[in-house]
């Protein structure tokens, strides 16, 4: 009897080589967490990281990023373990990106362009769909001369002039006739969003904001009683889901957002801006921290910086420090030598400093819980009779 042959048919993740230039002035701890963001990137665009090189250097190189030695070795890893893409942890320009495919002869990607394809499938909704398409046009439309590097060998002369400028210019005329459409699509799906804001009633809304990956919608989930997809990856969560939640006697609306990411491309950004009309709109926003993160302090200032962008951060604000079963004491230098900072220290030392309330909460152990949610309705409690001083809805 022959032997049956089996093939596998599943398909083999892209294997990728993270690039970074380390300018002056960053110190290499904070590139290397760049980096391994970016690794987690690639691990949730379904890639697989299999190397990773930096180069310091004052600035990156105009012509190809990197220096033409550090090219060299990159090329030779590429070749050797047959790399599928390189990834680059900043935005390359046209002419970088060009010279670089030239030079490597595979997939080249920089970090806006990871981020959109990590967005694009994640998008489920007509809205998130349209955005991401917007922001992807935006990206694409002065990377256009890449896509025509087969005209390259043309070099002038009877005959040949003309053609690959007027492709492009065709190409051009078309995204910028899809970007119109698309930015009129979104002019009507945020009148029809805001119909709908405007038809919740007489409620207090309250947003969850934070990094990406901090555990928002494990806690919209605790809180609302609610299905959101809850995944360890990055922007798992892309559309904003509003539940109505019911604390003793008070209901108000509670809304998952985007999570925010450092180096977040600004087009992208412009975008999401329809989305995070809920970010705006609410009246009061809970921040959630990953506290077991070692830089959770620079995720706090980055989801800050893009609050300030969107118009959002004289709001009201609860900080949720979650996780903190996963957190691991820190030891700092100080003026009588090492001390170890505990989860109480910290507690202690950000209330000292910070006028804001805070709350320092386990998602997933549903640890002080019942905390937030008492510190929740004491301050919804009171907006709410402010603002609707003869509503019943309390009594």
């Amino acid at each position: 009897m022959a032997k049956i042959k089996i093939y596998d048919t599943a398909v083999k993740p892209e294997t990728a080589i993270l690039v970074s230039v380390i300018p002056q002035g960053v110190a290499e701890t904070k590139a290397q967490e760049y980096l391994e963001e970016l690794e987690f990137l690639v691990q949730t665009a379904g890639g697989v990281t299999k190397g990773i090189f930096t180069q310091k250097l004052a600035y990156p190189d105009r012509a190809t990023f990197v220096g033409s030695g550090k090219l060299e070795e990159i090329q030779a890893f590429v070749i050797a373990e047959e790399i599928d893409m390189v990834v680059f942890d900043d935005e390359l320009t046209p002419s970088q990106l060009r010279n670089i495919e030239r030079e490597l002869k595979v997939k080249i990607l920089d970090r806006s362009n990871l981020i959109l394809d990590i967005f694009a499938s994640h998008a489920k909704s007509a809205q998130a769909k349209t955005q991401v398409e917007l922001a992807q046009l935006q990206y694409l439309l002065p990377r256009l001369t890449r896509m025509w590097t087969h005209l390259e060998r043309q070099r002038g002369g009877i005959g040949m002039r003309g053609p690959g400028e007027s492709q492009i210019e065709t190409d051009r005329r078309i995204i910028l006739n899809k970007i119109s459409v698309f930015k009129d699509r979104l002019e009507t799906i945020d009148k029809q969003n805001e119909t709908q804001r405007k038809n919740r009633g007489d409620m207090i809304r309250v947003a969850l904001v934070g990094y990406t990956n901090v555990g928002k919608s494990t806690i919209m989930n605790m809180i609302s009683k609610s299905d959101v997809l809850i995944e360890n990856k990055l922007f798992a969560t892309l559309d904003t889901t509003v539940r109505k939640v019911v604390i003793d006697n008070l209901p108000f609306l509670l809304s998952d957002t985007v999570g925010f990411i450092r180096k977040l491309p600004h087009h992208l950004v412009e975008c999401f801006k329809s989305t995070l009309d809920e970010v705006r709109e609410a009246d009061v926003l809970i921040h959630v921290v990953d506290i077991s993160h070692p830089n959770f302090e620079d995720h706090i200032q980055a989801v800050n910086e893009t609050l300030k962008d969107i118009g959002a951060l004289d709001k009201p604000v609860i900080t949720v420090f979650n996780k903190i079963d996963a957190f691991v004491p820190t030891v700092e230098e100080g003026e009588d030598g090492e001390r170890t900072v505990t989860l109480e220290d910290f507690e202690k030392s950000w209330m000292a400093k910070n006028a804001d309330p805070a709350i320092f909460i386990s998602a997933t152990n549903k640890t002080h819980l019942e905390e937030f949610k008492q510190k929740l309705y004491e301050i919804i409690v009171d907006m709410h009779n402010a603002r609707y001083p003869y509503n019943n809805l309390l009594y």
